[in-house]
């Protein structure tokens, strides 16, 4: 790269020139001023060589075509990255060593094409959360854990503008009209994103990611999330057509599960699922996803997961699987259970399983029916047959506390049978909650269901054990 012009390839192998010559200098005396307002945890030096890269990147981003760049170009760009950051550390504009000077080519063609210093955290498979609570702060979640990472930006206005480029990619908007934002990354990330004025400490970040390879029933079995016996009862009672919510906190596992428990659903089946942000990854080929939208900046064009459960009976489906319930589709995905579309499958936020139902009832209400509770809590008793619950214990360790039969609502109350769970004994040497599954000896009357469906269960699966093993024997 010559001194007086910046170039990028295009795909016919002709450089576009640009006369302009970044002008990149580096006021040592902000840095100062910044650098006394740093967190502890911060690394000065860190925060340092992102403040010098954004300065680069800034003149890149000004000086090139980046719109003709095609991803065959992106080696030689790399190329010329490096022949700049070796030409600025020439001309004594910054003290950089050999292997500072690769790690800011690399990480300008992150600021380019990808989530700048977060990149390297999106490629490590073993998180599964990116926070970003400031510029200087930065959490990760890993095996369950969460732990502090030493990735830092230069200053809010770095983080603001890696906000900005990421929610303009998916084609939404953020401001100060407009200061919360909710979308999925290419690569199926959730990604949430608040400014001021509601976020008072500066722009803030976070970023839910999803495995490169969505876990299967084995890694769970692996895991010790849930025993094998819990395991041939769901998928009985899935392949039987038996209606099922799945419950937990954030974190608890709930999408991971019901992505695990899909592959047994019957290949000839129609499954259409709704989600608010599309998380779902099944198996299934007969499968059609639809995906809730939020209104336009006029207000106008929004579509709720009650519509689309609505338009989904239209759409012949055997099963529908909504990712999550969180208001009155409640209600209509209740009708759906009660009216042909029996073995349907979603997700709710709760505690534990009976207050799963109890937040399923209050959504009915806050709905604006004026059903009686007692024809609600009837409702859900003849459409709902299952509850599985999960939980995230202490130390970040996911287990399946609570598989509960709904049996009946006589009078107004429920009949719940507990058949399999999961007693806490004590946390390990690691901080860790330690525990062993049991089952209760309650055989279900969906069992009978089961069997009539043609589908085989050991004789002695529901016999009271109060130590189940936890992976496949």
């Amino acid at each position: 790269m010559s001194n007086s012009a910046s170039a990028v390839t295009t795909g016919n192998g002709t450089p576009q020139q640009h006369d302009t010559q970044p002008q990149l200098r580096y006021t040592f005396q902000q840095w100062d001023q910044q650098r006394r307002q740093l967190p502890e945890h911060a690394d000065p030096e860190r925060v340092r060589f992102q403040e010098i890269k954004t300065r680069i990147h800034q003149q890149l981003v000004e000086s090139l075509d980046l719109s003709a760049v095609r991803p065959e170009d992106q080696p030689y760009l790399l190329q010329q990255m490096r022949q700049l950051v070796q030409q600025a550390v020439a001309q004594g504009r910054w003290e950089l060593l050999p292997e500072q000077r690769n790690r800011m080519a690399e990480e300008l063609m992150d600021e380019l094409f990808g989530l700048g210093p977060l990149e390297p955290l999106m490629r490590d498979p073993e998180i599964t959360d990116i926070l970003v609570n400031d510029p200087y702060t930065v959490y990760v979640e890993r095996r369950g854990r969460l732990e502090l990472t030493d990735v830092v930006f230069a200053d809010q206005e770095h983080l603001w503008r890696l906000i900005q480029r990421i929610v303009a990619r998916l084609g939404r908007r953020i401001d100060e009209a407009s200061p919360m934002v909710d979308a999925r990354l290419p690569d199926g990330s959730r990604v949430n994103a608040v400014v001021p004025p509601l976020a008072l400490g500066g722009p803030c970040l976070s970023i839910r990611r999803f495995g490169f390879r969505p876990l299967e029933i084995e890694d769970l079995l692996a895991g010790g999330s849930l025993p094998q016996q819990v395991v041939r009862f769901l998928a009985a009672a899935i392949q039987a057509r038996v209606s099922m919510v799945i419950s937990g906190g954030t974190g608890a596992g709930k999408t991971t599960l019901l992505n695990a428990l899909s592959r047994y659903i019957p290949a000839e089946e129609r499954i259409i699922t709704i989600e608010d942000s599309a998380e779902l990854i099944l198996r299934n080929r007969h499968w059609v996803r639809l995906e809730t939208r939020l209104p336009n900046i006029e207000g106008q064009g929004e579509v709720t997961q009650r519509d689309l459960v609505r338009n989904s009976l239209r759409m012949r489906p055997d099963r529908i699987i909504v990712g999550e319930v969180r208001g009155p589709e409640v209600w209509d995905m209740l009708q759906a259970m009660n009216t042909g579309h029996e073995g349907s499958l979603t997700t709710v936020h709760a505690n534990s399983a009976p207050d799963a139902l109890i937040r399923l009832e209050m959504m009915i209400q806050l709905a604006g029916s004026h059903i009686p509770i007692e024809v609600i809590r009837q409702y859900i008793a003849s459409g709902i047959q299952l509850v599985v619950h999960l939980a995230r214990l202490k130390g970040g360790r996911r287990r399946l506390m609570q598989v509960v039969e709904i049996q009946s609502a006589e009078k107004g109350q429920y009949r719940l049978v507990p058949l399999f769970g999961f007693r806490q004994t004590g946390v390990d040497a690691r901080g860790g909650a330690t525990g062993h599954f049991f089952a209760t000896g309650q055989e279900p009357q969906c069992a009978q269901r089961i069997a009539e469906m043609g589908v085989e269960l050991p004789p002695d699966l529901f016999a009271a054990c109060e130590r189940l093993e936890p992976s496949a024997s």
